[in-house]
């Protein structure tokens, strides 16, 4: 509770110049990271195509950021320092935005918690250099310098030292700065990002060339380099677009989930962002692929005229806020599930790269050949890992299924012809490139899923209407925002109406569902609403049950298939989407390729 000496009135002043631009700083600078991400927007937005960032213990005695860009003249050099300078806009139109930076906030807060000092040439003239410390800015003067601009930021928040305590460690504040350059290098595929730590041992951190070729190949080769191999081999392709606003990128298949949201990169205009709407839509689309505790792995990019978005929204500009919210989140729903249905049956390449590590066995001691032993001695039982499968074993070879027909080619089926079932659960498959695995009971789990969602899609979801309606009391907000998406959810047999005041009536829900608690579905499809803008609460109510279905009505584990039978079923996952993950997004099928199968028994 605020407190106040009673009969002194509060005067109004107006602080000076330290004071407003260190007030910036704590709005602009949180942390090294946030002064690297602002120096290197920076060397991007003057056309650099080689950015080099040097730091020391963290950034906080250290941040160094070069480039080769147009520079900044000698006689521009005080100005830049000035707040609310800047050459990237003329302050006539602030939707009409095509940069990274266009507030001028960035240098003079620099300065005004740490020392900086640019040294900057433009083409045709001399290098100049000024410094400034704590808000104190010294003449320029003549410097040595090749082409370009360096920023060099030493004792970042000296002028400021409480701040300096709400620092982490060096290695995670160094963690920090390298996922900024990682973020902002995903977004510029053909520009050179090298990131140094100089503190004691000086050596490399992060570092990749400039790609070449078209967008999407340079960007599947930034990608590359940043995320891994992995990513590259079990993304998909993004590119479509919908009123004005185009979506691209690449996105990963359901079985290349991970533990947390750590995987996802969206950026509006190539601003790299964070924001609940995007997030939402990203998460609404894989959505009925991943269980709760899984999370989509993306790197997707919006571009459109600047005049559909406001990015003037946040202090650190981390946040955008769209004209049309909803054609943005529809774009990413849409595109992204279209891009999976395209992907088929196809799973993630790890899993077969974790089955094979499994497959390894660790050496616990030297190996010893038999010519290297002394004598032969008494035999021992070998551990071949039979033993245990002796008393029940369960697996049989199939009778050769029928060959396909002649104009059929077998390299043509991608999960094989089916030669033999072990365990009465898993189904073995030969290709032409290697074997494939199939768990038969999550297999044709995902196929009567899909078939079920096929036919409520057809028909609707019956709605059962109750008796007596109940009437749920919220919030004036809550109601409006609940009533605004009525009609989505009476699609799927949940039926609302304003009920007087800040109320609302439930009068149907969904049949399926049976009895279910009303007030409750109500709160958490509002729950939904305020985290990720958007809610899939009821429709994921209603697919569970369906999925339920699909587990009570499929192949049980234990059952003995026909070769025909097990063909059929494979067939069926070649030609229906999204068979390669089960409901929970675990993978139905491992594909061993015949090359890693020598390799592990070491005939390669």
């Amino acid at each position: 509770m605020n407190t106040h000496t009673p009969n002194i009135r509060p005067v109004i002043r107006q602080l000076d110049d330290a004071a407003i631009n260190r007030i910036a700083a704590g709005e602009v600078v949180e942390r090294p990271a946030s002064a690297v991400k602002e120096l290197v927007e920076n060397a991007v937005d003057a056309g650099a195509k080689r950015i080099s960032v040097d730091i020391a213990d963290g950034g906080k005695t250290l941040i160094r950021v070069t480039d080769d860009g147009c520079g900044i003249a000698a006689e521009d050099l005080p100005l830049a320092l000035s707040r609310h300078a800047t050459s990237k806009i003329d302050g006539s139109d602030l939707l009409n935005i095509h940069t990274f930076g266009f507030r001028g906030e960035a240098l003079p807060s620099l300065g005004a918690v740490g020392r900086l000092t640019i040294t900057s040439r433009v083409p045709g003239e001399d290098a100049a250099e000024i410094s400034v410390a704590g808000g104190t800015a010294s003449a320029v003067k003549p410097a040595a310098l090749n082409a370009g601009t360096v920023i060099t930021l030493r004792d970042l928040f000296f002028a400021t030292p409480a701040r300096l305590k709400f620092l982490r460690t060096d290695r995670a504040e160094a963690q920090a700065i390298t996922d900024v350059i990682k973020r902002l290098a995903m977004a510029e595929p053909y520009v050179r990002f090298e990131l140094r730590d100089v503190s004691n041992d000086p050596r490399t951190v992060f570092k990749v060339e400039a790609q070449t070729g078209d967008v999407m190949d340079a960007l599947k080769g930034r990608l590359r380099d940043t995320l891994g191999q992995d990513f590259t081999d079990n993304a998909i392709p993004i590119d479509t677009e919908r009123d004005g606003l185009h979506l691209t990128g690449y996105a990963a298949l359901p079985t290349y989930s991970r533990g947390a949201a750590v995987t996802q990169f969206l950026y509006v205009n190539g601003r790299p962002v964070k924001d609940k709407l995007l997030t939402g839509a990203l998460r609404a689309a894989y959505f009925d692929f991943l269980s709760r505790d899984r999370h989509p792995a993306a790197a997707l990019f919006i571009d459109c005229d600047p005049q559909l978005v406001d990015v003037n929204v946040h202090p650190a500009k981390s946040e955008v806020r769209f004209r049309d919210p909803g054609t943005a989140r529809g774009l990413i729903v849409s595109g992204l599930r279209h891009a999976l249905a395209n992907a088929g049956h196809r799973a993630s390449t790890t899993v077969a790269g974790a089955t094979l590590g499994a497959m390894r066995p660790e050496p616990t001691e030297p190996r010893v050949y038999q010519m290297d032993r002394p004598s032969l001695g008494p035999r021992v039982p070998i551990e071949t890992g039979f033993a245990e499968m002796a008393q029940d074993y369960s697996a049989r070879v199939v009778e050769p299924a029928p060959m396909p027909e002649p104009e059929t080619d077998p390299s043509d089926l991608p999960l094989g012809v089916a030669r033999g079932q072990v365990h009465e659960n898993y189904i073995v498959a030969q290709t032409a490139t290697g074997m494939v695995i199939v768990d038969q009971h999550a297999a044709h789990e995902r196929l009567v899923y899909e078939k079920l969602k096929t036919q409520m899609a057809e028909n609707g979801v019956a709605a059962q209407a109750l008796l007596i309606p109940e009437i749920v009391s919220l919030s004036s907000g809550d109601c409006a925002r609940l009533l605004e998406i009525a009609d989505d959810l009476a699609r799927f047999g949940l039926g609302i109406e304003a009920f007087g005041g800040d109320a609302v009536a439930v009068r149907e829900t969904p049949a399926i569902l049976g009895e279910v608690d009303a007030k409750a579905m109500i709160h958490d499809i509002l729950d939904e609403l305020a985290d990720l803008g958007s809610s899939q609460s009821v429709q994921a109510r209603v697919e569970a049950i369906l999925s339920r279905v699909a587990c009570h009505g499929s192949i049980r584990s234990g059952r003995r298939m026909r070769a025909e039978e097990m063909n059929a079923l494979l067939r069926e996952m070649e030609a229906t989407p999204h068979s390669g993950q089960c409901n929970h997004g675990r993978p139905t099928y491992v594909e061993l390729k015949l090359a890693d199968i020598e390799r592990l028994f070491g005939r390669t």
